[in-house]
């Protein structure tokens, strides 16, 4: 198994993540799943208690979960939330814009690409979730 990346400060959440159905069963699960196929607004109503969302990659041609790592960071998840499987590091850069900050990629990435693969685009355009002023706002002033 790769390990994982993180760039977060908090302590890393030890608890294996369920799946959706097996979460929405239960109410002590602190961290959760998300197949690429499955709705990110089902959790919603339980942001609060989750520490850990992991959001599967099957293959680097599928992107349902840059959408769903949208709409749980614009939902006001604060917790972990982590890229799992086909992650590419040509790809890690806009993974983090949506508002990952851990990933667990099926094969290794050199951290030193990876912190590259962070600084390659200076400039964004618009608003996202990794906090950077898009350039047309920065042309203003």
């Amino acid at each position: 198994m790769v390990e994982a990346l993180r760039y977060r400060d908090d302590s890393a959440h030890e608890e294996p993540a369920v799946t959706l159905d097996a979460f929405l069963d239960q109410t002590n699960a602190t961290a959760v799943r998300l197949e690429s196929d499955e709705d990110a607004r089902a959790l919603i109503p339980y942001l609060d208690r989750l520490a850990l969302i992991e959001i599967a990659f099957p293959t680097f041609r599928d992107g349902r979960g840059y959408s769903a790592a949208s709409i749980l960071r614009e939902s006001g998840y604060k917790g972990e939330l982590r890229a799992a499987g086909d992650v590419l590091i040509d790809q890690i850069g806009h993974m983090r814009r949506c508002g990952f900050d851990a990933f667990a990629p099926d094969k290794p990435l050199d951290p030193a690409a990876v912190e590259r693969a962070f600084r390659r685009f200076p400039f964004s355009y618009q608003k996202a979730e990794d906090g950077r002023v898009p350039v047309w706002a920065l042309r203003r002033g």
